[in-house]
């Protein structure tokens, strides 16, 4: 993981038609593990556009988006009791 951050985008949309293009414009940058919840692993220039990409997409009055970035130690200490693993704790995987 060195030089990417582990981000976790979470985000409560009303819209339907912006949640899905948001849904959407997320699926270029990571891997859906939730309903509105996005794991990311990025390089700065990435997390960039990313960001950008939310922007276009988002009313920043009406919606909500947040990014939590998780080190390597909290990463670690993450427990998936059903579904995938957490992404990037395969060796050499790396889904975007």
């Amino acid at each position: 993981m060195a030089g990417r951050k582990f981000v976790l985008v979470v985000y409560d949309i009303s819209n339907d038609r912006r949640r899905t293009a948001l849904h959407n414009a997320l699926l270029d940058f990571g891997t859906p593990v939730q309903y509105s919840v996005f794991e990311c692993l990025l390089d700065t220039g990435g997390l960039a556009q990313m960001k950008k990409a939310v922007m276009r997409v988002i009313r920043p009055r009406a919606d909500r988006v947040r990014f939590y970035y998780l080190c390597a130690r909290c990463l670690a200490q993450t427990e998936v009791t059903s579904g995938r693993e957490v992404l990037g704790s395969q060796e050499g995987t790396l889904v975007v």
